[in-house]
């Protein structure tokens, strides 16, 4: 078997090698840490980045405002987003988005891992 290696590498594709034509479980990505946030960047391009994340229970990410469209997926445990004013409970396999210049915070219900992935222009 051929293994796949990017025609000019960057750094940061170096450090993301290991991930590149392999099949992955998001959740096994990242893993949780006692009382923090942790994340991994999977995808990091010009155009874009995907980025796996895991919650602590009770941890979060304050508001705040991305020039960017950014689509959540909740791929284990449970959370609840706030998008401008509005608040919405979410679980396991549900996807929100959060508009550019929107702003929007998030906190851990319990344990929980997301993926975000930024759409830049």
């Amino acid at each position: 078997m051929v293994e796949f290696k990017p025609e000019h590498p960057d750094k940061q594709d170096k450090k993301r090698e290991e991930l590149y034509a392999k099949v992955l479980s998001l959740k096994d990505v990242v893993s949780y840490q006692d009382g923090t946030v942790s994340s991994r960047m999977i995808v990091n391009k010009k155009t874009g980045s995907i980025t796996v994340f895991s919650f602590d229970e009770n941890e979060g990410l304050s508001e705040h405002k991305s020039p960017y469209d950014a689509v959540v997926t909740i791929i284990d445990g449970e959370c609840e987003v706030w998008v401008a004013g509005q608040t919405f409970q979410m679980k396991e396999g549900q996807t929100i988005i959060f508009p550019a210049n929107a702003p929007h915070a998030l906190s851990a219900i319990t344990k929980f891992k997301m993926m975000l992935t930024m759409i830049r222009e």
